[in-house]
């Protein structure tokens, strides 16, 4: 049987994703053969962001509950914020933040309709689980840009505002536990397609042995934050 990168143990010493609010190379090396320009880098994470705050906008529009509604419309404007940042970022360097985005629309909107449950639980839980990892992975990636990739991390850095949504998943869990199954699974679902849009952003594509080394550690990382994530709302990763 196949083991993907993201299922064997690494060997040896592993390096670790940069704890939040550290904006060094720590990086640099892994990622710098293998980043892309710096204009995917920003289109991709611009319009990852837009996509979050489009999925919960309409979590909003159809949900009854007033509380619920605030806690999406706070995630939804933390999303914004971000996506703003980065077009802000895009602009500074004179590029056209539509054409930048433009390339990866059919991609990411793509990942977006894989990852969208049939109950609006589910996609709460998809827009936790995939923002975290690629928020992650894309404040990784940012060390190989220099002072512009700072700024990304940066802007990656600031509060997501989605506590009040896992407060939501969780009383849902504990108030029939037949949700615990059914969203632990579901989230186990979400891996392999987020998984799939952090390989995408690295050059070329197929990265080859030397490349699948060198990202393995990251890539084992993500998955290990993965797994607090689901832990925390009492989900088996």
């Amino acid at each position: 049987m196949v083991r993907w990168f993201w299922q064997r143990r690494p060997e040896g010493a592993t390096l670790q994703l940069r704890a939040r609010g550290d904006l060094g190379d720590a990086h640099r090396v892994d990622f710098e053969e293998l980043a892309p320009d710096v204009d995917t880098f920003l289109g991709q994470a611009a319009y990852l962001q837009l996509g979050y705050f489009e999925t919960l906008s309409e979590l909003i529009a159809s949900t009854p509950e007033l509380a619920e509604k605030a806690a999406l419309s706070r995630a939804a404007g933390a999303a914004l914020d971000k996506h703003e940042g980065l077009v802000a970022l895009i602009r500074e360097r004179g590029g056209d933040p539509t054409a930048v985005m433009l390339p990866f629309r059919e991609e990411l909107d793509a990942f977006r309709r894989a990852t969208h449950g049939v109950r609006p639980q589910e996609t709460m839980l998809s827009v936790h689980i995939t923002a975290g990892m690629l928020d992650d992975f894309y404040y990784a990636l940012a060390a190989s840009y220099g002072d512009t990739g700072r700024r990304v991390a940066r802007i990656l850095h600031a509060d997501d505002d989605r506590q009040a949504i896992v407060d939501l998943l969780v009383a849902m869990i504990a108030s029939d536990p037949e949700w615990r199954s059914l969203l632990a699974m579901w989230g186990r679902r979400l891996v392999g397609d987020t998984l799939l849009v952090a390989r995408s952003a690295l050059r070329g594509g197929r990265l080859g042995a030397a490349g699948e080394k060198k990202v393995e550690p990251v890539f084992t990382d993500l998955m290990g934050a993965h797994a607090r994530r689901m832990d925390a709302m009492g989900l088996a990763a």
